[in-house]
């Protein structure tokens, strides 16, 4: 890697890579937040048209407290691949909000949202964590619109999952097979739920809710509300749960990652231990850990000690100690997000600190391709989204439309607001096959030679 003395500063970094945005990416909406963001996930597509797709975005509003702290449910304009021009995608400005983006309805949140999760069987229904050890489950289709000014009451959430003995403010995950959460907190241990006998009752209860909805709910952050009690608690980490994650085939098998270094693989059919313990996954705290949607044998997790590692569950660790498949090296702060994508299986992304959000082929490890020997890019490293300013807390890839992110960084001191929303995809040249590419570039190269001669 060059020398780190040697790097740009953050606005060099951000100038040029703004000027670059025409050549990379295929659509670009820059969005300022009011209040900074710690989580954003999409929701489904809730219309389809000829040039663009609408489709739903949860976000969250963490305030100074002048206001409510809110979960926003908003609607997004996504524009369809090959179809915005180059010189429209560079012209945005940092200070203003995107025309693409626009809130349809704002839950205000008893405390703070740290992490949103949808449920997989029921796109209405999101899970979120606030500093209490309590999940929250929301059904954001019946939940009353509502105005967030100073001293308004919570709204009251359609169901509270309890169980943990200490605030669960992070690790929060939703099962793809079964209507099932997870979570982790700061009482060290892993807790699962169904809420599979309350999905009916929250269609039932939708009148009862909207009634009352606008009322109810303690100020103190302390929801009120139906609740129900865990089905599993999962005791084996030595500190704070950091992130938890579902093995995409089972809902009975999870994963999870804490402070104390540690990669736990569980299976709630053996027990509430753990079925694998690696020790010193990292050499320093574990942020985030996703588990492949396409090939189940591979974790990857990311540190406090700014690298992204790859594992392997049939072989995870050695001597003791984890034995990854490969460590990603190129973050230069701590790693807060990795998620695989659902398009690719060895595709991954990975954001933090640092302000960069770097995607990955795990593929291309060991293949060097030509002229790339001494570019100083990390082997597997393939496109670097370098449009934050400052840390960039959360990530999410859009299964409706693959190669499109969106992404959130808590900068206010650069933008003069809270944050900054990004919704992105890059050139489709980037990620096709070469063959496809070189013969797409031979076509134009006829076409710009018939320009000259004319």
């Amino acid at each position: 890697m060059k020398d780190r003395a040697a790097e740009p500063s953050v606005e060099e970094r951000y100038t040029q890579w703004k000027s670059l945005v025409p050549v990379l990416y295929d659509w670009l909406a820059n969005h300022n937040l009011v209040w900074p963001s710690l989580s954003c996930r999409w929701g489904p597509q809730v219309e389809q048209a000829t040039y663009k797709n609408r489709q739903r975005l949860y976000l969250s509003e963490q305030t100074d407290g002048s206001v409510p702290n809110t979960l926003v449910i908003a609607n997004v304009e996504v524009v369809k691949a090959r179809v915005a021009a180059a010189e429209h995608i560079a012209q945005f400005n940092e200070e203003s909000r995107s025309p693409f983006v626009k809130k349809s309805k704002t839950i205000i949140h008893p405390g703070e949202v740290n992490r949103i999760r949808e449920l997989p069987q029921n796109s209405n229904i999101v899970a979120t964590h606030t500093d209490s050890p309590d999940v929250l489950i929301w059904d954001v289709e019946s939940q009353p619109n509502r105005q967030p000014v100073l001293g308004a009451t919570p709204s009251r959430p359609d169901l509270i999952l309890t169980g943990h003995q200490d605030n669960a403010e992070f690790a929060l995950a939703m099962c793809p097979t079964e209507p099932f959460v997870l979570s982790g907190g700061k009482d060290k241990s892993v807790v699962l739920w169904s809420i599979q006998d309350h999905i009916s009752s929250l269609a039932a209860d939708q009148g009862a809710q909207k009634s009352s909805g606008s009322k109810g709910g303690a100020s103190n952050g302390k929801a009120d509300g139906p609740s129900i009690e865990a089905r599993g608690i999962f005791l084996g980490h030595d500190d704070t749960v950091e992130d938890v994650q579902f093995n995409p085939s089972s809902a009975q098998e999870f994963c999870s990652v804490g402070d104390d270094s540690c990669l736990i693989l569980w299976d709630a059919r053996t027990g509430s231990s753990p079925v694998v313990k690696v020790e010193k996954a990292h050499d320093a705290d574990l942020h985030c850990v996703d588990w492949n949607p396409n090939d189940v044998n591979l974790i990857l997790t990311g540190s406090a000690d700014n690298t992204v590692r790859m594992y392997d569950r049939r072989n995870l660790t050695s001597g003791g100690v984890g034995a990854p498949v490969h460590i990603f090296e190129s973050h230069s702060a701590a790693v807060l997000c990795v998620q695989w994508s659902p398009a690719k299986a060895s595709v991954f992304g990975s954001a933090a600190e640092d302000g960069i959000l770097n995607i990955w082929d795990h593929t291309k490890i060991g293949k060097m391709e030509a002229g790339t020997e001494n570019s100083g890019y990390p082997p597997g490293l393939f496109f670097r989204h370098a449009g934050h300013r400052d840390k960039v807390v959360d990530f999410h890839w859009n299964a409706a439309d693959p190669w499109t992110i969106v992404s959130v960084s808590e900068d206010g001191e650069k933008t003069g607001g809270g944050g900054t929303l990004q919704i992105w995809r890059m050139i489709d040249l980037i990620y096709r096959p070469e063959e496809e590419v070189i013969s797409e570039l031979d076509r134009f190269k006829s076409h710009l030679l018939t320009c000259s001669t004319s």
